[in-house]
This record gives C-alpha cells, sequence and structure tokens, in this order.
C-alpha cells in the first residue's frame, strides 16, 4: 500500500526535511505541497506549492497530511483536517490544553485519526522517558530547554511534555527550597505546575542561534546531582519519528499525543 502524504508548511525547515523523507521512502507518495510563499514552486517532479489546503486536498485526495506550520494556524489546520476526513500528524507546538482536548472530541466524533507530538526524535522521547523514571528518586529537578532563534513558543512542547511525564510520578520537585525573591522578574524561569497544582517545576528557555534543539533535566539531592540531556544536530533526526507517526496514523482512528505511545 502506498501512503498518499500532503505536506503543510512545506517550505520551512521541518517541512523540507519531511518532504525529503517522504519522497526517499518506498511506501510513501507526496502527492500535494502546501505553503503560502512561492506559489507554484516545485518542491520535487510534479508537484507544486499550493495555497488552499480545501483545494488541493479535494483534487489530491491526499491519505495523511504532516503538518509542521506555525502556532497561530495549525488549531484551524487540524480542524480543517479533521472535518475533511484526511488524518494528520502535527509537529507544531504551542497548542493549549483546552485545544488538545477539543482535537481529541472532534476526533473521536470523526473517527480520524490524528497524532501530535512536541517531538519525534526517538532519542528526545526516551530523555523524557529516562526524566519520568528518575523523577520517582528525587525531589529537586529544573528543565533547560535550548532552541534556535526562530522558535516562536517558550517553554518548548517537549518541555511541557516532560514536566507532565514527571509530575505523574512525582507531585512536588521544588521540596525543601527556601522563600525565594526574583530581584528580576523571570530569573528563576517559569514554573510548571498541571491544573490540580502539582509539579512545581522551573523551566528555562533559551532562544539563540547555533541551536537546534536541546533539552537538559537537572536532578538534584542531598550530595548528588542528575543530568540527562539530548540534543538535536539536525532537523534529520525527527524523520524516522514522523514517518513511524503516519504509518500508525494510517492504521488507526484514534488521537494520540506523544510519539513514546507507539514506541
Amino acid at each position: 500500500m502506498t501512503i498518499k502524504v500532503a505536506v503543510v508548511g512545506a517550505l520551512g525547515k521541518m517541512g523540507k526535511e519531511v518532504i525529503k523523507a517522504v519522497v526517499q521512502s518506498n511506501d510513501f507518495e507526496l502527492v500535494c505541497a502546501i505553503d503560502k510563499f512561492e506559489l507554484g514552486f516545485n518542491v520535487c517532479e510534479d508537484v507544486a506549492i499550493e495555497g488552499d489546503i480545501l483545494k488541493a486536498f479535494e483534487l489530491r485526495k491526499p491519505d495523511v497530511a504532516v503538518d509542521f506550520t506555525q502556532p497561530d494556524t495549525v488549531f484551524e489546520n487540524i480542524k480543517t483536517y479533521l472535518d475533511l476526513n484526511v488524518k494528520s500528524v502535527i509537529g507544531t507546538t504551542g497548542l493549549s490544553d483546552k485545544q488538545l482536548d477539543e482535537i481529541k472530541s472532534l476526533s473521536a466524533e470523526k473517527n480520524t485519526g490524528c497524532f501530535i507530538a512536541p517531538n519525534f526524535s526517538t532519542g528526545a522521547v526516551l530523555m523524557m522517558k529516562f526524566a519520568q523514571m528518575a523523577a520517582k528518586y528525587f525531589n529537586n529537578a529544573e528543565i533547560l530547554e535550548f532552541h534556535h532563534n526562530q522558535k516562536k513558543d517558550a517553554p518548548s512542547g517537549t518541555a511541557i511534555k516532560t514536566a507532565q511525564l514527571m509530575t505523574q510520578v512525582n507531585k512536588n520537585l521544588k521540596d525543601g527550597n527556601c522563600p525565594e525573591t526574583e530581584l528580576i522578574t523571570g530569573a528563576r524561569g517559569a514554573n510548571y505546575t498541571d491544573t490540580n497544582g502539582d509539579g512545581n517545576i522551573n523551566i528555562h528557555s533559551v532562544r539563540m542561534p547555533g541551536f537546534v534543539a536541546s533539552q537538559e533535566v537537572i536532578f538534584g539531592s542531598a550530595g548528588q546531582t542528575l543530568k540527562i540531556r539530548h540534543d538535536s544536530i539536525n532537523r534529520e533526526c525527527y524523520m524516522d519519528g514522523v514517518l513511524m507517526a503516519v504509518r500508525h496514523v494510517v492504521e488507526n482512528n484514534n488521537f494520540v499525543y506523544g510519539l513514546e505511545n507507539i514506541l
């Protein structure tokens, strides 16, 4: 079976990598590429940039849309895919919990699969799982995440997901700290707590040229520290996870949040 793929955000850095990975795979066919720039530009043989999702999908009939666009557009994009009964794999971060709940409900209502992951790198997913394991044994932890200076949302989806996983096994990861006073607002980073008030994890976001994506989780207790770190050297590292998610969503009609659910 050949899986027909549409790439939305085709001219972005991740979109270009997805196109390359799809074209090089034996079981995928790139049927359309969507972007708001360079309309008519050929991204590969017989596939040119189109600007209208509805018209392109009606004509090309993709099985799956892979979306790496922007936080301010991705939510409406996902609802469009589900309304069209087109399955989707979403790599754009910045969606709120309320938006994720709405997408999950619409996916069930339409019986159409939607796969959203904060990070498609298998190494990054393992880093998150290792951090969750370590959180059982430490009562102090902070997260530092580093991205290129063109990333708009902060903290990263990976950092938020890591904090959520850690909070599932430890309700307070700032145990024993003295009362703090920030002389400059934000000096201690953003504090993550879930809807129950659990977690208490400080997250620090760095945006700087030279980074792709890195994250370090630091744990501390009396007399010791543990650091768990993952570095993405280039965007090729995400492609195995993206293609894995596409293959999964083709075979399943459910909503999935996080690559760890299919590893």
